[in-house]
């Protein structure tokens, strides 16, 4: 049950983290602040899959860049459709 507890949290917290900074009125402003909300959560991804699963973090980073990419084309393709 904390597996759950802890996996429900942090996806709400992850999912809420960069879509809060859009309740500031500046455009500009706000996706600055997701920008840098989403590599803070990237970078704690990398560190945690270093510390924790021993994976090397220069292989954790790229691992989560390229899913990134992956998740960053589908949006764009299933935008277009």
């Amino acid at each position: 049950i904390k597996r759950g507890i802890a996996s429900g949290v942090m996806t709400a917290v992850g999912g809420l983290g960069h879509a809060f900074p859009y309740l500031i009125p500046d455009f500009w402003v706000a996706t600055s602040l997701a920008i840098f909300l989403v590599f803070v959560e990237l970078w704690a991804i990398a560190w945690i899959q270093n510390k924790f699963m021993k994976t090397p973090f220069f292989k954790a980073a790229l691992q989560i860049v390229l899913g990134g990419a992956l998740v960053f084309t589908a949006g764009i393709l299933i935008g277009n459709a």
